[in-house]
């Protein structure tokens, strides 16, 4: 099956908690929060370091896309990412993982920029308008975080991608880093006149990956948007380019890459 394909079948699963044993680690709670940019109530799930409690530090924050995708079996598509597993490892260079959760029909609406002539979409500005002015302020507020843009990253994958390479280019006060797995660069291609058309932060990192078996552009969609973002002045220490043999378009996929690029983006300076 042709990706794309794929692609419009992920779109449009809506995700239901069953009853089932949740895979999530212990660290991982949930919350509601209303996104009047969006006129609809989101839930938030949230992983706090294992010494969290029994500390006084401050942690950096990652933002991630697909929540329901990201810490339980029961409420992913096909597998989830591990991401608590993976944080639960840690005893150092810890974060805060904030996920959340995808709209369901709406998914397409919230996860592109700009409208698609075919399948719709265009309120991915809204969406990240969301994420900046509402619910970083209550994370920062209830958590003991690092506000900065150098402690902030926004992650995703797919559309997920896409998005998080937005809101760093757009809003590189507020997001430092960018964790850019397999970005939908092919449905919102006028992203390439709006990276030529601003100037890219010195201090942005971008973390991308693709497979080569996910779709006949993937790779090539990608490796312009580096050569663009290069063009653009962009060194080569803040951009980590991935291109792995065989990677399909698949949470497995992201899975098995999310821990070289949390280590690459947080890096002891």
């Amino acid at each position: 099956m042709r990706f794309k394909h794929i692609f419009l079948i992920l779109a449009v699963v809506v995700f239901v908690k069953t009853s089932a044993q949740t895979t999530a680690s212990k660290q991982v709670t949930t919350f509601t929060i209303e996104a009047l940019q969006l006129d609809t109530i989101k839930t938030i799930w949230v992983y706090l370091p294992k010494d969290y409690q029994n500390s006084e530090k401050n942690y950096p924050v990652i933002y991630m896309h697909d929540a329901q995708n990201l810490f339980d079996a029961n409420t992913s598509y096909v597998g989830e990412w591990k991401v608590d597993e993976y944080m639960d490892t840690l005893t150092d260079n810890e974060s805060i993982i904030i996920g959340i959760e995808h709209g369901n029909e709406k998914r397409i609406d919230e996860l592109t920029i700009y409208k698609h002539k075919e399948y719709g979409g265009g309120k991915g500005a809204a969406y990240i308008t969301f994420i900046k002015n509402t619910l970083k302020p209550h994370i920062d507020i209830t958590y003991r975080t690092l506000p900065e843009a150098k402690h902030t990253t926004i992650f995703g994958s797919s559309l997920g991608g896409l998005m998080s390479f937005y809101a760093t280019i757009k809003y590189p006060e507020t997001f430092g880093k960018a964790g850019v797995f397999s970005p939908s660069f092919w449905i919102n291609t006028e992203i390439y006149s709006f990276v030529e058309s601003i100037e890219v932060s010195e201090t942005s990192k971008f973390y991308f990956l693709a497979g080569t078996a996910e779709s006949e552009d993937m790779v090539a969609d990608q490796e312009r948007m580096v050569a663009l973002l290069k063009e653009k002045g962009v060194k080569e220490n803040q951009i980590e380019n991935h291109i792995i043999k065989g990677g399909i378009h698949s949470e497995t996929f992201w899975s098995a890459h999310f821990a070289n690029a949390y280590e690459w983006l947080y890096k002891p300076e």
